[in-house]
């Protein structure tokens, strides 16, 4: 086993065992140094059993292949065991249980999960035009499709042109195939996207979308541009956050001297349930950065449930990987409300501090739940970027109001 030890990065990538120029075996590391190191732990080899020490024990060589991301790492891997087909990938895992994404054959083109034995039942109701994989971890795929989702929604399940908005299109996951709101054409491109990234093409999908921003740019459809230029950056900067285990997740540390602290503050508004808006202040360090502020008309039918116009609000912001994370969330209210918050952070595997703002009767701050050190170093704050968000809500929400009743 010694042979085969050597210095690698602390970062994601694939990794090969190889016996002279053959290949025993491919894996896929979050670290690469501390995955391959754990193949040379004598209590990890005993609690993995024969097959792993009987496959290091026969390489003679390791190769390794950094990417730029964790999920990168997990599409590099299916493309090179359905390359190589190694040996002991294949006595690992059947087959058959393992995972694949098909893009199917259709005028809108759905995006699935599918389980190996599960591809050629004939009761299926799709066809297969692309097929991706396999891909060893059902739960590690799930995750890299919703970060993919994020820059490119697809349709998984609603019916084209249906009439009736689903779930998916309210939270910015699907782009409108339900309603008719994008054509077959432009949504076309926008699956040809995903198969080139699927493909490990990342770069050629960065290269047709600054076509596209140029293309806007110069038709003047400058906020297209700018939606466009968002999904570039977030490409080149992929959070992997979700793709990484909660205890290897990165706290953020309130002791950097010279760290730009970023607070997201989220406030509700609407008026016995009508014109109901949610909104996102962003303040950095002690100052509201107002360019970075954003609205958001609920889309979901639930007019006077704060609670679900929350979530709504707090899943489309995290639709977008483009902007940075904050450091401290802030929401207007209760226990209710943190929860709330704290369910979505959990299920995207976000470490990030919330606290919530208790009003009075007459709505102002009484009591701020949360960790009681971070409320006593930065109260101030809390409650600064609270009022900024309420105002805000409030100033959405009147203008609506007077659009309504002008319409």
């Amino acid at each position: 086993m010694e042979r085969l030890k050597q210095k690698l990065p602390d970062s994601p990538g694939v990794y090969f065992f190889k016996k002279g120029k053959g290949i025993l075996y491919i894996g896929r590391a979050t670290s690469l140094q501390s995955r391959v190191r754990s193949y040379f732990n004598k209590e990890t080899i005993n609690s993995r059993g024969a097959f792993i020490a009987g496959m290091v024990a026969e390489a003679t060589s390791l190769v390794c292949r950094q990417t730029d991301s964790v999920l990168e790492a997990i599409i590099l891997e299916a493309e090179l065991i359905k390359k190589y087909q190694p040996r002991f990938n294949s006595k690992e895992k059947d087959n058959k249980s393992f995972y694949y994404i098909v893009v199917t054959a259709e005028n809108f083109p759905r995006v699935l999960m599918v389980r190996g034995r599960n591809l050629e039942m004939k009761d299926n109701d799709f066809k297969i035009k692309k097929l991706f994989g396999p891909f060893p971890s059902g739960t590690e795929l799930k995750e890299a499709l919703r970060v993919i989702r994020k820059l490119f929604p697809f349709r998984d399940k609603c019916l084209p042109n249906s009439g009736r908005s689903c779930f998916n299109r309210q939270i910015d996951l699907c782009p409108g195939v339900c309603i008719g709101e994008v054509s077959r054409v432009e949504y076309k491109k926008q699956t040809k996207k995903i198969e080139l990234f699927l493909s490990g093409k990342k770069k050629t999908v960065i290269s047709l979308l600054k076509k596209e921003m140029n293309i806007f740019a110069n038709k003047r459809e400058f906020e297209r541009a700018e939606i466009t230029k968002r999904k570039i950056f977030a490409l080149e900067h992929i959070q992997d956050v979700s793709l990484i285990k909660r205890e290897s997740a990165i706290l953020p540390d309130f002791g950097e001297k010279n760290k730009i602290f970023r607070i997201e503050a989220y406030d509700i508004a609407h008026q016995s349930g009508t014109n109901n808006v949610g909104v996102m202040v962003v303040l950095e360090n002690n100052e509201p950065n107002k360019e970075e502020y954003r609205k958001f008309k609920i889309r979901g039918d639930y007019p006077s449930d704060d609670l679900r116009s929350l979530r709504e609000v707090l899943e489309r912001r995290l639709n977008h990987p483009e902007w940075r994370f904050p450091d401290l969330i802030v929401v207007d209210g209760g226990k209710l409300q943190v929860a709330v918050a704290e369910d979505i952070m959990k299920r995207d595997g976000l470490l990030i501090p919330i606290v919530g703002v208790v009003k009075d009767e007459h709505h102002r701050p009484k009591n701020i739940l949360g960790d009681v050190e971070i409320i006593k170093k930065y109260e101030r704050k809390i409650l600064l970027a609270n009022n900024e968000a309420h105002s805000y809500a409030i100033n959405y929400f009147r203008k609506l109001s007077i659009k309504s009743m002008k319409g």
